[in-house]
């Protein structure tokens, strides 16, 4: 498959799915439904809008099949900087989609606690909402883990980025930026005991450089795509 202006559009218009995906199901969704620390509150929430916490599922869902084709056309795209960076951009991409896949069992899981079904009549209206909450919280844990192999991929895509001579180097910067705030919100979930009291402060630490980061290089990609001169004068333009 050869590089043109179409491969990335194609790429830009896959971000873009994405990140629109991505916000509403984390920001619209969930962060909305589900108190921490409130599991009575959060059922009430869910139960009222039960068709809203799915469509948040399924928004999930969009996403991670969306990030599995993003993976094959930034491979495509990046290959000329480095066949074996882009490769490995795109396994750790690959190993991020298939870790949010099953981490959606979670949220399920914790429907069906919020539901009160029938097999599960053993628990009582408290056990039961403590129980969802507590695989909401695992979901937002596992969540968390997931975005350290992300943000592994977009760390080479940064240097890739920032390496070619066919895209801006600032949106490599950019991009390596937003993987350093992936990794420091994921490693203060997993080493600090009091993670909870900082919540908000890593969570802008993650959404400013990723959004702003991620945003730049999608547009970059929908509007101005790649320079097929410069790329062609890389040694590797033809593979």
């Amino acid at each position: 498959m050869r590089i043109n202006k179409k491969t990335a559009r194609v790429a830009g218009l896959l971000y873009l799915t994405i990140i629109i995906a991505g916000i509403f199901a984390e920001f619209f969704v969930r962060q909305s439904l589900i108190v921490p620390g409130d599991a009575a509150t959060t059922a009430s929430n869910i139960m009222a809008s039960e068709g809203l916490f799915r469509l948040g599922i399924a928004a999930d869902l969009v996403m991670i099949v969306t990030d599995v084709a993003l993976a094959l056309v930034l491979y495509i795209l990046l290959r000329p900087v480095s066949r074996a960076l882009s490769m490995l951009a795109a396994f750790f991409r690959l190993t991020q989609a298939a870790f949010l896949g099953v981490n959606l069992l979670n949220l399920f899981f914790g429907l069906q606690f919020v539901r009160s079904a029938d097999y599960l009549a053993v628990f009582g209206t408290g056990q039961s909402q403590a129980m969802a909450l507590l695989f909401f919280r695992t979901h937002a844990t596992g969540y968390a883990l997931a975005l350290v192999f992300f943000a592994a991929s977009l760390l080479l895509l940064g240097y890739l980025v920032f390496k070619s001579d066919y895209f801006p180097g600032i949106l490599g910067i950019l991009l390596i930026i937003a993987s350093a705030g992936y990794l420091a919100d994921s490693f203060a979930r997993v080493l600090l005991p009091t993670y909870g009291n900082y919540e908000a402060i890593f969570t802008l630490v993650v959404f400013l450089p990723a959004f702003i980061g991620e945003l730049a290089f999608t547009l970059w990609l929908l509007l101005k795509g790649v320079n097929l001169h410069k790329m062609q004068l890389r040694p590797g333009h033809a593979y």
